[in-house]
């Protein structure tokens, strides 16, 4: 199984590659991937993993894994700013939480951009799904976790203080986005949802902030090192940013356990999509 098209090289030995050849699109298909973009941007704003929406219709449309990839990421940049933005009143507060999860995710994607630009395609692709799939259950048992860290944090001053564990995961994470990213959002929501004793809505506000940082970064890379389809990917920015809007304002609205529950059952379609995935 390959994502990448690249069973031996990598994509920095690759990155020379151009897109010429690469279909027209026909105002059907124009459309088609303007609406993927308008959907992703709403998914990923309330839940995460849009770009298995939008990443299959490139390649349904012809694309390259390589060029839907890079262009997905450049693509989807926009409706992540738009879903922060969207969030801002339950940012609120959360000015510290920003500054530290952010260097630290920006750090990962870093290490997992030059991963995707130097290694064999073949390494981190093989363990997506079982991610995945972890998220999955961590946003499950995620209530009682949280009940429990509560308790602890009771014992300590009620200062709160940054957590090695919450750290390590979202630097992991944001390898894991730099390199493909797609139900990073899951990953960061239940890793919020455990170590950090908030609102589930502030969180997901905050999940919306830390993938825009990272998935802007990797974007800001792929332009300068890898094939982009600059008119897919300008599809993709506007119908996402609209749809980015419209995920904050369905979001805000959902009871936290109705937004668990769309967590997890999105987070295992996307499991058992990369298990089948050729």
């Amino acid at each position: 199984m390959t994502f990448w098209g690249f069973r031996d090289g990598s994509l920095l030995v690759n990155r020379a590659a151009t897109i010429a050849g690469v279909p027209a699109l026909n105002p059907w298909e124009i459309g088609g991937i303007f609406g993927a973009g308008v959907v992703a941007g709403a998914v990923n704003t309330v839940v995460g993993s849009g770009s298995l929406l939008t990443f299959p219709t490139l390649l349904a449309f012809g694309y390259s894994p390589l060029v839907a990839n890079v262009s997905n990421t450049l693509g989807l940049v926009p409706g992540a700013a738009s879903g922060a933005v969207g969030y801002r009143r339950e940012l609120t507060g959360q000015r510290t939480r920003i500054r530290r999860l952010g260097v630290i995710s920006i750090a990962g994607g870093l290490l997992g951009v030059g991963l995707l630009l130097a290694l064999p395609s073949s390494s981190f692709e093989r363990v997506v799904p079982y991610l995945v799939l972890v998220a999955c259950a961590l946003v499950v048992v995620q209530p009682r976790l949280s009940a429990r860290m509560i308790r602890q944090a009771a014992l300590r001053p009620p200062r709160e203080r940054p957590h090695r564990g919450l750290d390590v995961g979202v630097f992991l994470t944001g390898i894991y986005g730099g390199y493909f990213g797609a139900a990073q959002g899951v990953i960061l929501i239940a890793l919020l949802g455990i170590f950090v004793d908030d609102h589930v809505q502030r969180l997901n506000a905050l999940k919306n902030v830390v993938i825009a940082m990272v998935n802007g970064v990797a974007a800001l890379l792929f332009v300068f090192f890898a094939p982009v389809a600059y008119l897919p990917a300008a599809l993709l920015a506007i119908g996402s940013a609209i749809g980015g809007q419209i995920g904050a304002t369905v979001g805000r609205r959902l009871a936290p356990n109705l937004l668990r529950l769309l967590i997890v059952l999105v987070g295992t379609g996307v499991a058992i999509k990369l298990f089948v995935s050729p």
